[in-house]
């Protein structure tokens, strides 16, 4: 797939372009939910043509910063040399975490975010404002922000960390200013180390971000597709490393990322 053969970004950006924009400010409002839940979906661009549909009638709004309604993420992420918080959401641990540096290209900005797991399975995202310059590995002042929120969330002591992913794609974020749900959606994405690259299918990575479930979820639901149980940092790091196992994930890294497991 190419920057030009995507249909899928093209579809997006189709209905990002007839919908009335929405800032930042509103955003952060009425839809900020750092403590949601998440839930993701990856369809065809047939798929989210029906999708488009209902951000239509359900009055969604599009997030439009600078004249520009989709932007450029880059996000890499830390785990142990022996990559234990990968290994740890394939076995579906409770306390499982993430932690990473997450860049919006266009502005430059950038973060340190750490994500673990609260009630009754939903996403608690802790950030901390980050230097540009220092995204690719762990300053003093992460350590220390890391440390305190994964004691506060599990008790647990911080491991040494290293990078072990970036990933890097375009998103463009619909919300429902009336229900302050948001609907991301993520389009040419790409997972990098150590020198080596692959790419994703031409499919838009769908993630509802919601207090309960959404119009968007329900939609879906109606249309037969489910919700998925993956990430994009294990997503890379299982398609980066065939000889992981990557049960969890298996039919999907088979049927969607052509992912073969080396022996």
């Amino acid at each position: 797939m190419t920057l030009a053969t995507s249909r899928s970004a093209t579809a997006v950006g189709i209905v990002a372009a007839g919908l009335p924009e929405t800032n930042l400010d509103q955003v952060l409002a009425v839809a900020d939910l750092q403590n949601r839940t998440d839930r993701k979906y990856l369809l065809n661009h047939q798929q989210f043509s029906v999708l488009a549909r209902a951000l239509l009638r359900h009055d969604h709004r599009v997030l439009e910063v600078d004249g520009l309604r989709t932007f450029n993420y880059e996000s890499v992420y830390f785990d142990t040399p022996s990559l234990a918080l990968y290994r740890a959401h394939q076995q579906g641990r409770r306390k499982r975490w993430k932690a990473r540096t997450r860049t919006y290209l266009d502005s430059g900005m950038c973060m340190f975010e750490v994500k673990t797991q609260g009630a009754r399975g939903s996403t608690v995202k802790d950030r901390l404002p980050y230097e540009l310059a220092h995204r690719g590995g762990l300053t003093t002042a992460a350590h220390e922000f890391l440390s305190e929120t994964l004691e506060r969330q599990y008790g647990v002591e911080t491991p040494v960390l290293v990078p072990t992913v970036t990933t890097r794609y375009r998103r463009t974020t619909f919300v429902d200013l009336i229900e302050g749900s948001r609907v991301t959606c993520d389009v040419r994405l790409e997972f990098s180390s150590a020198g080596r690259q692959v790419a994703g299918p031409d499919r838009v990575l769908v993630e509802t971000k919601s207090h309960a479930q959404s119009p968007i979820d329900r939609t879906l639901s109606h249309l037969g597709v489910r919700p998925l149980s993956m990430s994009k940092y294990c997503l890379g790091t299982a398609l980066l490393h065939p000889t992981l196992p990557a049960n969890r994930w298996h039919r999907l890294l088979t049927h969607e990322f052509g992912h073969q497991r080396a022996v």
